[in-house]
């Protein structure tokens, strides 16, 4: 059997083309519009990349979403934005005194910033787009409109640590939405009892290694998008805080140069499951998503606050990305390398206090007694 000779790739239809690109996943469309000029032109079709995204991100199928993707300027700049992970290359190196001073250095003013660009930094202008894979099958999708108790009274926002609870907050209380379920169907390992699972672990190896997170936040009023989750697990406590509970944490790390002290910020996003059901009788084991957190913490573990919380989630959508995941690793990890020697050298010091008060005690009680006898 022969096969015809193509004498150029303009003697195709574009149909045929279109036809190929629409079968391709988001970076590997990226690199065909690199081929030739065939392919670049066609791959600039919004239809293209609005496959690509609702593949990706179930939640943008919504209608709702897909006209807030067309406000910002579509389908393939929201794909550019939010398939790269943020990367910050600006991590402090260790420097003790930087942080000791935390109070002192910085005024009250200083801390909180202008006050023009934080009326000018709404909490109704972000958007949670977020989506939860297990082994490539969308588990849960939820959008968020706004930050919910944001515009409380008395400043409340504004001074209390940041914290975003996505599960506790239902847009209709009437209609509330649909229970997060893993079970044995969606290819978790059956377990016969908790003591087991304590001892080998297998459960938890397989929910950690399978499980996936996109957290993705859009400024309608900037029109800029980016994903703060790390994709993968950057770490996790299993039977925490109770037996039946596995804590898994996703995250970044975020600038905050003109924010904070330390320059720095840690997005820190916290997924519980919760085995409601073991093998046995008929019944599969069962996960259930009991929590989906986001909340933002210094270099020193502080909780940020919620104004300062949103001049860092705005200058984020503005960061470098990078789709090399081992970039935002060796982020992550200098993040904690030098959270870790902050630590440590608080640890020292108090060390240091705590022998130096025991020994003034000593001396007190000792100059006390001479002068009694």
């Amino acid at each position: 059997m022969s096969v015809a000779k193509v004498g150029s790739m303009g003697s195709l239809s574009s149909d045929i083309f279109y036809d190929i690109l629409k079968r391709l996943d988001g970076p590997t469309l990226a690199n065909a519009a690199c081929a030739c000029a065939a392919f670049s032109s066609i791959s600039r079709e919004e239809r293209l990349w609005e496959n690509v995204c609702s593949s990706m991100w179930p939640s943008t199928n919504r209608e709702d979403v897909k006209s807030l993707i067309s406000s910002i300027g579509g389908f393939r700049k929201f794909y550019a934005d939010c398939f790269p992970l943020i990367v910050n290359k600006e991590v402090p190196e260790f420097q003790f005194n930087d942080y000791i001073e935390y109070p002192e250095e910085w005024s009250e003013a200083e801390y909180y910033g202008d006050m023009d660009e934080f009326e000018s930094t709404s909490p109704s202008d972000f958007v949670s787009i977020v989506d939860i894979r297990y082994k490539d099958k969308t588990i849960c999708s939820k959008v968020l409109w706004g930050i919910p108790n944001a515009n409380g009274f008395n400043g409340w926002f504004d001074n209390c640590p940041f914290r975003i609870d996505l599960l506790t907050y239902s847009p209709n209380d009437d209609q509330p939405e649909d229970e997060c379920i893993l079970s044995v169907s969606d290819g978790l390992p059956p377990i016969s009892s908790m003591q087991r699972e304590r001892k080998d672990g297998k459960l938890w190896c397989e929910l950690r290694d399978g499980i996936r997170l996109s957290w993705i936040v859009v400024n309608r009023k900037i029109k800029q998008a980016a994903n703060l989750s790390s994709w993968s697990p950057l770490g996790g406590q299993r039977h925490w805080p109770t037996d039946r509970d596995f804590l898994i944490r996703f995250g970044s790390v975020l600038p905050a140069k003109d924010v904070l002290p330390c320059r720095v910020a840690e997005c820190i996003l916290v997924m519980k499951f919760r085995v409601i059901q073991t093998e046995g009788d008929g019944v599969q084991t069962t996960l259930k998503l009991m929590e989906l957190s986001m909340q933002m913490e210094d270099m020193e573990g502080a909780h940020v606050n919620g104004r300062n919380s949103l001049f860092i989630l705005k200058e984020a959508l503005s960061c470098y990305r990078s789709k090399n995941y081992g970039e935002v690793l060796e982020s992550c990890n200098q993040y904690s390398k030098v959270q870790n020697e902050l630590k440590e050298e608080k640890m020292r010091i108090e060390n240091r206090l705590d022998r130096l008060c025991i020994l003034s005690g000593i001396a007190a009680f000792i100059t006390f007694c001479y002068y009694l006898l």
